[in-house]
């Protein structure tokens, strides 16, 4: 597989902290691209990480969120849901954009220009080892449900072999 160098940043976290790639060297990367704190299926994939963060240490990996929401409202989303994953805010979309997390999407029939959910998994070199476009957080199968989470952190482990 031909991987590429993932985009450079620097960003703030929810408690104020500048936070770039380097940060993160040395060890994997789950960086996931959200559109809002407080929606639901915003919630819902913040949660699911949270509640496989255990499953992903045991990779060596962490796990970040991005979105255009302010730093206070990420750290309100984090209280609010007791999170334990690190977000960082991104309201001039230049990391969203570079990683190509922003563009035309259709909506209940409507095209509009935002957020486009996805999730990159960087390896330890930072290289972008997979990732994925147009992210749904749950997909409902016959038997149940597909969670995203699960989704990479089965990638993950794959790639690790």
């Amino acid at each position: 597989m031909n991987m590429q160098p993932a985009p450079a940043f620097v960003l703030n976290n929810q408690n104020g902290e500048a936070r770039s790639l380097d940060n993160y060297h040395g060890r994997w990367l789950v960086l996931y691209f959200y559109p809002r704190d407080n929606t639901s299926g915003c919630t819902r994939e913040a949660s699911d990480f949270t509640d496989s963060l255990d499953d992903f240490e045991k990779l060596g990996c962490t796990v970040v969120g991005v979105s255009p929401d302010t730093v206070a409202t990420h750290q309100k989303f984090i209280d609010k849901y007791n999170l334990g994953i690190e977000l960082l805010s991104d309201p001039e979309k230049q990391i969203i954009k570079a990683y190509g997390a922003w563009g035309e999407k259709t909506l209940y029939g409507k095209k509009t220009e935002g957020l486009i959910r996805s999730t990159f998994l960087i390896n330890p070199e930072g290289l972008i080892a997979y990732s994925w476009h147009a992210v749904k957080v749950r997909i409902k199968k016959a038997g149940g449900e597909i969670k995203h989470t699960d989704t990479v952190r089965q990638k993950l482990a794959e790639l690790q072999k």
